[in-house]
């Protein structure tokens, strides 16, 4: 991986994915980081601006001043052509996976500590949860489904679709599982009520 690749951050890259489906400025990126990438990557809008200027500072992107809602311009950023080189190489590199931080997860393995009527309270919780999220992911991949592109893979389009079949996918799977433990959590006889 080049330099300028290898030192970009994971919020890094999440940005310059989504500046080069289109530009934007630092708030729209904030707003879209929320919808559709907050559902696999989160970012606080206190991060982004700072990450940007560590991106313009590499010629990763570039920015243009437009007239703002304020008394003072908008930045508005771009990804350039080196930014699009790190990002396609990024994207095309060996999968490194990191750590992974599953707080549900977590919560469930130590599940076995409270009381049965509190397991199926943060059980059903879960569920309701991964149930509202499906749904939403469900609506949103048939929104996409519609759109020009979406089954071209050389198309932005098709890549949001594709990440969205995949969350619909974890979710429906996520949803099944908190059946199952409910299941097993009332068939367990000290745990009816």
């Amino acid at each position: 991986m080049s330099p300028a690749a290898s030192t970009v951050s994971s919020l890094g890259h999440a940005l310059l994915g989504l500046l080069a489906r289109r530009p934007s400025t630092g708030y729209e990126l904030a707003r879209r980081m929320d919808r559709p990438v907050g559902y696999f990557w989160t970012a606080h809008h206190g991060q982004i601006y700072p990450e940007l200027a560590r991106l313009e500072g590499a010629g990763l992107v570039a920015h243009e001043l437009i007239e703002g809602a304020g008394p003072r311009p908008t930045k508005r950023y771009a990804v350039t052509p080196a930014g699009l080189a790190a990002l396609r190489e990024w994207v095309a590199s060996e999968f490194d996976p990191g750590p992974v931080r599953d707080l549900e997860q977590l919560r469930v393995w130590s599940l076995w500590t409270v009381a049965p009527d509190e397991a199926r309270t943060l059980v059903r919780a879960l569920r309701e949860r991964r149930a509202g999220q499906l749904a939403d992911w469900e609506r949103q991949r048939e929104e996409v489904a519609a759109e020009p592109g979406a089954d071209d893979p050389a198309s932005p389009v098709f890549a949001s679709l594709m990440s969205l079949e995949g969350g619909v996918r974890v979710a429906a799977a996520l949803l099944g599982w908190c059946d199952l433990m409910l299941d097993r959590l009332a068939a367990d006889p000290d745990s009816r009520d």
